[in-house]
């Protein structure tokens, strides 16, 4: 199987029971990562309230958050895609990209849950209607792969960044 992963080009595949599954996978999971994290302090620019004159806040609708569970048509898709699948997951994850990219979906990705993967997606809209349609509208779920599942989430906090490991300790820690 082989899928887009962030700027690794087309040399990132994974091959079924071989251990570059894991190394792929684990290269995969650090660049996601990264990716959250990234998309987290976005997420938290995107969240703090702005300041506008009361006649912009009434016509101005509330952005709220929004998780979008992608659920697959089998525990192990992940792993026995037909090409056919493939390829919209592939339409997938280009049309999830581009609302990255324009700020829409905050970020999201596969949970490697050993049950069964799944996906997850958190996105801004000012309605679940909204939220629902943005779903609706991927690849995955217009094909009748994915189902979808809508909540609203409440953003509690977001990752901070480590300390750096060259930082001196007295650098990390507050001076009494």
């Amino acid at each position: 199987m082989s899928l887009p992963v962030g700027d690794m080009g087309d040399n990132a595949v994974a091959v079924r029971n071989t251990p570059v599954i894991l190394s792929a996978m684990r290269l995969r999971q650090a660049s996601i990562l990264l990716l959250l994290v990234g998309a987290c302090c976005s997420a938290f620019a995107l969240a703090a309230p702005a300041q506008t004159a009361p006649s912009q806040a009434a016509a101005t609708p509330v952005m709220k958050t929004w998780f979008i569970r992608l659920i697959p048509p089998r525990p192990t898709f992940a792993n026995d895609m037909t090409p056919d699948e493939e390829k919209i997951m592939n339409q997938h994850f280009a049309y999830w990209k581009d609302l990255n990219v324009k700020h829409v979906c905050l970020f999201g990705g596969p949970v490697l849950d050993p049950k069964g993967a799944f996906g997850v997606i958190i996105v801004r809209a000012a309605t679940e209607a909204d939220a629902r349609a943005l779903a609706e509208a991927d690849p995955s779920v217009k094909a009748g792969i994915n189902h979808i599942e809508v909540a609203e989430m409440i953003v509690a906090f977001i990752p901070q960044p480590s300390p750096t490991a060259s930082a001196p300790a007295s650098a990390a820690s507050p001076s009494h």
